[in-house]
């Protein structure tokens, strides 16, 4: 580029040009003064000046060019899980990283002593928090920002981003909240409640942080069809402290057997910060209903089998008895026969004897052998 060319894109060269111009033009010698009698040039110093506040806006603002962004004042991420903390310098497109310096410090809640997590400068490169690291690749587009793994609820507090691009040095501030999602159920205290015994419904959540949690009952019925917030009957227990730092707490409602209906429904709704909307778990009361019904039925189906089984035996047993007394009778009845035809029997087999006798004597019987008489 041709230096004519290069005095008409930059007006801060075309500018000194026309000053040192101006300067040669104001006094023929050295001193600065006008050819007459020595009395300055009133007219230079006017079409000099506009040119001198012109060197001097143009200076200052090329001195104070660099700055950083950083994404809010507070920035939240999530327990056990990954972070980046944003830090970028804008109207960078292009940066050299081999002049230039990076350095992340942390500062704790309840401390004024900053740890430093991380440092970059050229061939220099150290993460003091593990894991700790600013991507070269993006750093040379200008986005210097912070990535951490695995964050945990400790790491929470102030993080600075320090930026050195010789001869210049910007910073930025950022808040980091670490939060914790609550894990929540709903379900019956006793599975099994006696008859007019109050049923308990508990709304349990878990793994949250920070503290604060908001857990409220409603409930829904066929005469009204927006849910009812409910405030009696409703016992909330302390938050409580786990070992990881995280809390848990449980909701208690109970349900009087007279309030009970089957199309009711009840609903635990849990408010944390760490959700950007509500968890809603929602709970019937046939469901608490149900193993009573299904006992009763049971006792019923048992008390139906028993009774039928019952009246199969007695029908059984009269059916035996009845059938008993025939086969009695008959059994009479044929004795009584046989004892009728008892005498002429006995007169037959008194006859046969005698005859016997009659043989014998007339000695027609030999031995043991009867032999039949012959006509004479």
């Amino acid at each position: 580029m041709s230096r004519h060319s290069l005095l008409r894109t930059c007006p801060l060269l075309r500018g000194r040009k026309q000053l040192r111009e101006s300067l040669r033009m104001q006094v023929p010698g050295s001193c600065g003064h006008g050819a007459e009698g020595g009395r300055p040039n009133g007219v230079g110093l006017r079409a000099v000046f506009p040119v001198l506040v012109l060197i001097l806006g143009l200076t200052l603002l090329t001195a104070g060019f660099l700055e950083v962004e950083m994404a809010g004042r507070t920035q939240m991420v999530f327990l056990n899980e990954n972070a980046t903390i944003f830090c970028k310098i804008p109207g960078f497109p292009h940066l050299d990283i081999n002049s230039m310096g990076i350095t992340w410090f942390r500062k704790a809640q309840l401390s004024e002593i900053e740890i430093k997590l991380f440092e970059f400068f050229g061939d220099h490169k150290v993460a003091f928090r593990p894991g700790a690291n600013v991507s070269p690749w993006r750093l040379k587009r200008g986005d210097a920002s912070l990535q951490l793994p695995g964050v945990q609820l400790w790491e929470a507090g102030e993080y600075r981003c320090e930026l050195v691009v010789t001869p210049q040095k910007a910073q930025g501030r950022v808040w980091l909240e670490v939060v914790a999602h609550p894990v929540s159920s709903l379900f019956l205290e006793r599975a099994v409640v006696k008859d007019n015994e109050d049923r308990h419904i508990l709304c349990k959540s878990s793994g949250f942080y920070p503290e604060y949690i908001n857990i409220t009952w409603k409930r829904w019925t066929q005469k009204d069809p927006q849910f009812q917030e409910i405030s009696e009957d409703v016992i909330t227990g302390p938050t409580m402290k786990n070992e990881d730092g995280t809390f848990n707490i449980t909701s208690d409602l109970r349900l009087k057997p007279s309030l009970e209906d089957n199309v009711t429904i009840y609903q635990c709704v849990v408010w944390h910060v760490s959700s950007l909307m509500c968890q809603s778990f929602n709970f019937t009361p046939i469901l608490i209903e149900s193993e009573k019904k299904t006992d009763s039925w049971i006792v019923s189906l048992c008390i139906g089998l028993i009774s039928a089984g019952l009246i199969v035996l007695i029908l059984f047993l009269c059916f035996f008895l009845w059938k008993r007394s025939l086969l009695e009778g008959e059994r009479h009845r044929n004795q009584s026969l046989l004892e009728d035809e008892r005498p002429w029997k006995l007169e037959l087999v008194a006859l046969v004897e005698a005859s016997l006798d009659q043989m014998t004597a007339t000695g027609h019987l030999k031995g043991n052998i009867l032999t039949r008489p012959t006509c004479e």
